[in-house]
């Protein structure tokens, strides 16, 4: 892959007609758009997510000169035919656990379809379109893919001539027994397998003190240790996304509680093989050198409760033997038959904020920042490099949003956008923006715009071009006041990222 300059800066933000996704896969668009390439292949129901997105397109000025015409190719200039595009949604769970909106956690797959057909128009009569990604190990694929109607998606490209359409789950395995490590189902992983990527002292993490206190994604946390020590930053990513010609982003407009959002940056934890390399916080609260939840947040029993769990997350759970895992579940079972009934226990408002689920985490913004770099600068074997060595296309689903307690268990929040463009950064700072935040008051913006490589070519964010057909939205990183979309943040964000929180909040 040959070094890239930055990619453009310009966003768009499209407004649905409909704040609503269509009902039945493989969500063909009910408009015969002249650029459209299955005439044969239409809807009755209103597919307004696949007009959103091609608004977008046309908003970045696309292939402007053919736009409204036959051979209208919006993404021409960045996929050639031949190439390898490959499709990264937000797959992150297969339900909401709290009987919410699923398409307010995850990525709807109407707005793949009409990614994929732009990407199919591109290709031409050949290539590869690879729509793939790592959820967390508990999301059950099979019924993700149930829900959204996948494998219809991937038998109508199947019945078509031209480019190939694959579907694929990243992860090595996963477990639909949530305290059960040693019941870990294989699977087939990424075919082409990982890249492993050091960053070295290029880290965020580097700078992070106690990393003896580092927790992941899962119970084991001394290999999180091992592979973030010494100087070593260690970083395990699908091959298939690193070889592809063109990544195209496609996350949900949601908050998130350990970082504030979860757009593009955020979202490249699922382009990693191994979660537990995944930084998330550290254990304690900050006066015992852990961000896992404020000072003075619990009471001395609140605070002994959760130090056990964390106990026994590390002698019952991380050494993956089933009698000891059952030993768990039967203490967690006195506990909420017996002294939990008799108040022993935490307040679930407190709880929330557990595990670095507030605006003090200083260690998950490092890692979303890491991912970042190594995702634009390493290339295809792990070598970093000072310019970008990957093609990228960002087109954010904001039809149906999330708000509230995300990134798992939010409201839905019907915001009716699309935001697109090639630069994540831009898209990020710009949608998170909208949804009536301060950029600024992210501790992953402030390090971004603080390192002139990671800010891939923006100095400032009102540098940022945003195109759209709503007058209010035309310049919102100039506008210091308005909440615009008004999401509301994770509740331990309240008053720390909001457009008119304090002066120095975070």
């Amino acid at each position: 892959m040959p070094e890239l300059p930055p990619p453009p800066s310009r966003v768009a933000i499209a407004r649905a007609s409909l704040a609503a996704y269509p009902g039945m896969s493989p969500y063909h668009p009910s408009e015969p758009y002249p650029e459209y390439p299955f005439p044969d292949a239409f809807a009755t129901d209103t597919n307004a997510p696949y007009g959103a997105v091609r608004d977008a397109f046309r908003l970045l000025g696309y292939d402007a000169e053919r736009f409204g015409k036959r051979d209208w190719n919006p993404l021409g200039h960045l996929i050639r035919p031949g190439m390898t595009v490959f499709i990264k949604p937000n797959f992150v769970l297969s339900r909401h656990a709290r009987g919410g909106d699923l398409w307010s956690i995850v990525t709807h797959p109407s707005v793949l379809r009409a990614v994929a057909d732009y990407c199919w128009i591109a290709l031409g009569d050949r290539g590869r379109i690879i729509l793939g990604d790592a959820p967390q190990y508990d999301c059950n694929f099979e019924e993700l893919s149930a829900a959204g109607g996948l494998e219809e998606l991937k038998t109508f490209y199947a019945g078509r001539r031209g480019p190939s359409f694959e579907l694929l789950d990243l992860r090595r395995y996963w477990s639909r027994w949530k305290h059960f490590p040693s019941l870990l189902e294989s699977l087939p992983g990424d075919p082409s397998g990982s890249v492993r990527v050091n960053l070295d002292g290029a880290s965020a993490l580097e700078s992070l003190p106690n990393r003896d206190l580092l927790y992941g994604a899962v119970y084991h946390r001394e290999e999180t240790i091992r592979h973030h020590t010494g100087g070593r930053h260690d970083y395990e990513i699908s091959r298939t996304i690193m070889e592809a010609d063109v990544v195209v982003s496609v996350p949900k407009l949601k908050v998130h509680k350990k970082v504030g959002v979860t757009l593009n940056i955020k979202g490249l934890v699922g382009t990693s093989t191994n979660k537990n390399l995944i930084v998330h916080y550290r254990v304690r609260p900050p006066s015992q050198g852990g961000d896992q939840f404020p000072d003075g947040l619990l009471t001395p029993v609140e605070q002994f409760l959760i130090a056990t769990e964390r106990w026994m997350y590390d002698h019952l759970l991380a050494p993956r033997i089933k009698p000891l895992e059952y030993l768990h579940r039967s203490i967690y079972w006195l506990h909420n038959h017996t002294t939990r009934k008799l108040g022993l226990k935490v307040d679930e408002r407190k709880r929330v904020m557990d595990a670095g689920n507030w605006h003090g985490n200083d260690s998950a913004w490092r890692m979303a920042v890491d991912l970042l770099r190594l995702f634009y600068f390493a290339d295809r074997e792990g070598n970093l490099h000072d310019t970008p060595q990957r093609r990228t296309l960002s087109v954010i689903d904001g039809i149906i949003g999330g708000e509230n307690n995300g990134p798992l268990t939010p409201d839905a929040r019907a915001a009716g956008v699309i935001v697109a463009g090639e630069n994540f950064v831009s898209v990020d700072v710009a949608a998170t923006r909208l949804m009536g935040f301060d950029p600024l008051k992210l501790r992953t913006y402030q390090a971004i715009f603080a390192d002139p490589l990671l800010r891939l070519g923006i100095e400032r964010p009102d540098q940022i071009e945003v195109a759209t057909d709503v007058p209010e939205w035309r310049n919102p990183l100039g506008n210091a006041t308005d909440r615009f979309l008004g999401f509301r943040p994770h509740p331990g964000w309240i008053g720390h990222v909001e457009v008119d929180a304090p002066a120095g909040a975070r």
